[in-house]
């Protein structure tokens, strides 16, 4: 994809705060229209992904980074933080919603976009991919 561009905050409460609006110019200068229906839960998405790295891993990960790539038609993200767990998005798709992985998976896979978990070749951190049609 083309467009990047990346964010690193503190892994503490603010980092959603700025993670959203960060994604809200970062869209707007690529020229993706606020109302286009992908966007709103995109944005969902990208607050849960950042609030998970808030609470759980930032004991072992003091800054969360979130790169943002775009396309044509295609918009990812990606939310990295250095605790080695790695979620099950297979479990989170299965279970049932109401916050956290389930949401993301919910909403992910209700815009027809997909998931992904990468861990770092070191094993000591994960990126969580979203990837989304526009």
């Amino acid at each position: 994809m083309p467009l990047r561009h990346a964010l690193t905050v503190p892994a503490e409460g603010s980092a959603v705060r700025l993670a959203r609006e960060t994604a809200q110019m970062v869209l707007a200068e690529w020229g993706v229209n606020p109302g286009h229906p992908a966007v709103d839960p995109a944005l969902l998405i990208l607050s849960e992904l950042v609030t998970n790295s808030v609470r759980h891993a930032a004991a072992l990960a003091p800054t969360v980074t979130v790169v943002f790539a775009g396309g044509a038609d295609c918009l990812a993200f990606g939310v990295h933080d250095r605790h080695p767990d790695r979620p099950s998005l297979h479990e989170a798709a299965a279970g049932s919603p109401g916050g956290g992985l389930g949401t993301v998976m919910e909403l992910t896979h209700g815009l027809g976009g997909s998931a992904v978990v990468r861990g770092d070749a070191d094993g000591q951190g994960k990126s969580i991919w979203i990837t989304l049609p526009l």
